[in-house]
């Protein structure tokens, strides 16, 4: 904690972000936000990771939030960087990721003494940002007053956490150093307890009906992890004895390995037998889900709403009945102590259950297909994997990778902002140095955001980046083609060496044979740095369900306007 004597509003700032658990935030420096860095730099707690642009920090501080399941932060200045960052915290709003986007402002005399000032939009409305930012965040505040600061602050980050969502604070670059009060003693904890009677009621409620079910099953959601409840859901499902799904973007939280995971629910495009066992459930309770058209294959799911009860962060709706002010993670525990055990979904999906045949490879110099890379990568996890899957043909070869117990998997599928994957990457290696990142990304999505690769250099991280060269925006193509789907080609690989310099240890190749890829696969996991592969991938081969999934999206996009 900072002396009581010399806290200012940005070591007050430093501090707190301190007590939540960071040791690391993202930055991109600008004359608002000068001052503030210097004061955060002076706590030697934690790093500061300096990054190429705001968008790409904004995209780290989202992976890093992915990586430790706690809040993350980043720094920008005013208007220029801000708005530059507004996207990243988007996503990090849609994902339930609760990033704390620090903006610079403008002095606090500047409005008053009607100065017009540089970076702005050329009136003296300086209240813009926040304004913007407040559509993509929890809570969105303008620290102008010092001696209010520490409410204002604490407020800001409790928000973020209680509910797993982005918030926006902005120091006037004339308050960053002002004298504020010391940090106080407090808690910062997550979400608020459930109601016990609701909680009670909801849990006696769902226990009725699923026991009296005959084929029931259980299927994990995106938001078991934002809201703490994946351990929850292990529990229950072991209690069960239910055959266990999970949605697509759900990948990786609930173990592969255990015995009564049956595979990824995705309508046409889910895993072999999975769709039919939980299509044909008398009763499906979902924990955490979403339903997007993304995560149903253009509503193609054939879910029953009258067999479904979804367990949702803040509330659990039965086809008859809602109770509100349940917490996720408090359903799951109470409920995992009154179900009767029954495998009957289980036996029925053993009977269908198909036997994966192992790709035999091809003769070294066979051309690479994605199937050859993909089953490569199925043999590169480990427990200490965690695969990256950019938006794109990524998603369906990834989601089709068999993880290992303790392995992670991370897509952003309810956003779905392509060039994600590299920042992501990023903040992902920092804030889980134990795990080492496998990123999937294709050449258009890396086109927008490769500088950063630069960054992963910079600061010694160790990701191996498979860069698939297709020619173009596939997963586009196959929703609907043009010409705008064709991008310019880079020497990808070369860009190491450009990013490297003098002073990097990144490693990089190109491969466009199955001979290649194995050996740079090899030097890749034996490389101590970040490593670099451009795989050569022919711009028709994709996967099977990206055809499938992009045709029933289509469908769903180009639906005619009702008639009046």
């Amino acid at each position: 904690m900072s002396d009581h004597c010399t806290t200012t509003v940005g070591s007050y700032l430093a501090s707190r972000l301190e007590e939540i658990g960071l040791q690391h935030y993202f930055a991109v420096p600008g004359d608002y936000n000068l001052v503030l860095l210097d004061k955060l730099l002076e706590n030697k707690n934690m790093q500061m990771i300096s990054c190429c642009n705001e968008l790409n920090a904004g995209y780290a501080a989202d992976g890093y939030a992915r990586a430790t399941g706690g809040a993350s932060a980043v720094f920008v200045t005013y208007s220029v960087g801000g708005l530059s960052l507004l996207n990243a915290i988007a996503g990090a709003y849609a994902e339930d990721l609760p990033v704390i986007a620090v903006s610079g402002g403008p002095n606090t005399n500047s409005e008053s003494e009607f100065e017009m000032l540089h970076h702005t939009l050329g009136t003296l409305d300086y209240d813009y940002q926040r304004d913007i930012f407040s559509k993509v965040t929890a809570e969105a505040v303008t620290i102008h007053d010092p001696r209010e600061a520490p409410a204002q602050i604490d407020h800001a980050i409790q928000t973020a956490l209680r509910f797993r969502k982005p918030v926006y604070i902005e120091i006037a670059c004339n308050i960053a150093s002002a004298v504020t009060a010391e940090p106080t003693v407090r808690e910062f904890g997550g979400p608020t307890a459930s109601d016990p009677l609701s909680l009670n009621a909801a849990v006696e409620h769902a226990a009725e009906l699923l026991n009296a079910a005959v084929k029931p099953v259980m299927v994990a959601g995106v938001k078991l992890r934002s809201f703490g409840a994946e351990e929850h859901f292990h529990k229950l499902a072991d209690a069960s004895g239910y055959a266990i799904a999970t949605m697509p973007n759900a990948k990786g939280f609930f173990d592969e390995q255990h015995a009564n995971y049956i595979g990824i629910y995705w309508g046409p495009v889910g895993s072999p037998g999975c769709g039919e066992i939980v299509d044909s459930a008398d009763l499906c309770l979902f924990a955490g889900p979403t339903f997007t058209d993304y995560t149903t294959t253009g509503h193609a799911a054939l879910i029953n709403p009258t067999q479904v009860i979804q367990a949702l962060p803040n509330s659990v709706v039965f086809p008859d009945r809602t109770f509100s002010n349940v917490k996720l993670a408090d359903f799951l525990e109470s409920l995992s102590t009154k179900l009767k055990p029954n495998d009957a979904s289980m036996v029925a999906y053993k009977r269908i259950q198909e036997e994966v045949t192992p790709l035999r490879p091809g003769a070294p110099e066979t051309p690479l297909s994605t199937r050859q890379l993909f089953s490569r990568i199925q043999q590169m996890l480990g427990p200490d994997s965690a695969v990256i899957a950019e938006t794109g043909d990524s998603w369906f070869n990834g989601i089709q990778l068999d993880l290992p117990t303790g392995s992670r998997f991370e897509v952003q599928m309810q956003y779905g902002s392509i060039g994600w994957s590299v920042g992501a990457t990023l903040g992902y290696s920092i804030g889980a140095p134990n795990q080492r990142p496998i990123a999937l990304i294709g050449d258009g999505s890396f086109q927008l955001t490769a500088q950063e690769v630069s960054t992963i250099i910079r600061y010694g991280l160790k990701p191996i980046i498979f860069l698939i060269n297709n020619g173009g925006y596939t997963i586009e193509v196959e929703i609907h083609d043009g010409p705008y789907n064709t991008i310019k080609n880079w020497n990808y690989a070369e860009l190491v060496n450009v990013f490297n310099a003098e002073d990097g240890n990144g490693w990089g190749c190109k491969a466009g044979t199955e001979g290649e890829l194995d050996d740079a696969i090899q030097q890749a996991v034996a490389h101590d740095g970040p490593a670099f592969i451009e795989v050569l991938i022919d711009r028709d081969d994709c996967s099977k369900n990206l055809l499938v999934w992009g045709g029933h999206v289509a469908k769903n996009n180009g639906r005619p306007p009702h008639s009046a």
